[in-house]
């Protein structure tokens, strides 16, 4: 647990650094009269170093693969016709565990080669910092599409980058998140085709019957919660993403 701890508030720092190339200050706690500007302009860098962990939670999950798993879930509760169930909580916390489990190996991989050495006193922050945040770049590069990345580079301003290492990270993110957004959807929209043909098949036969008063969804969602159980939807879902993760 302290190690993924450290993970969590190294990662926090590592992206802020690494794309505007400042070091990071020692943290001191204490309360005096500063007696130079640069004792004020120290200050101020803990400030913004306690504001970025602040976000490093959200950062975190920004740059991995929660995006694309929380919302093909959330689209899949919404397919079957129950916005309610399973609850946030339950899709939030399933969400979190997968993604762990999809990023296990770029977690280790930066436990290995950042934090670990880092602990051990073998490298230093910036040297920890440059080997934890490429392994997520890594698993950006794998994930976002080119034509969302060109056309972030040319929002961007910046010159044509001939190589990976010379996009920059928060060009990366970014172009990963919309590329995320854009996989989601792509799948949220498979996921609703069969529970749709359900319900166009009730509303069908409520009609031929003569039975217009009868809202079709009253009938149509305990055919659809069956259907998702019998054909194991969590599994094929769960199964799926993986799939999109491990084709890139």
């Amino acid at each position: 647990m302290k190690r993924w701890l450290t993970l969590l508030a190294l990662f926090g720092l590592v992206l802020p650094g690494v794309a505007f190339g400042q070091s990071l200050p020692t943290i001191t706690f204490g309360i005096g009269q500063a007696s130079d500007p640069g004792e004020v302009s120290t200050a101020l860098q803990i400030l913004a170093v306690l504001t970025i962990l602040t976000a490093a939670p959200s950062i975190l999950l920004m740059t991995t693969a929660f995006t694309r798993i929380v919302i093909v879930l959330s689209f899949a509760r919404q397919a079957i016709g129950t916005p309610q169930a399973p609850g946030n909580q339950v899709v939030i916390s399933l969400a979190l565990f997968l993604t762990f489990f999809v990023m296990a190996p770029v977690f280790t991989q930066i436990n290995q080669n950042a934090i670990g050495p880092y602990m051990n006193k073998s490298i230093g922050l910036e040297a920890a910092l440059e080997q934890a945040v490429l392994p997520m770049r890594q698993f950006m590069f794998s994930q976002v599409e080119e034509q969302t990345l060109e056309m972030m580079v040319n929002l961007s301003g910046a010159a044509q980058p001939s190589t990976q290492e010379d996009v920059p990270t928060m060009t990366l993110i970014p172009a990963f998140m919309l590329s995320e957004l854009k996989r989601a959807f792509q799948m949220g929209f498979l996921i609703f085709v069969p529970f749709l043909v359900v319900d166009m098949v009730v509303a069908s036969v409520l009609m031929s019957m003569g039975m217009m008063m009868l809202p079709p969804v009253v009938i149509s969602l305990p055919f659809k919660i069956l259907l998702f159980v019998l054909v194991d939807g969590w599994s094929l879902l769960v199964g799926s993403l993986f799939q999109s993760f491990a084709g890139g």
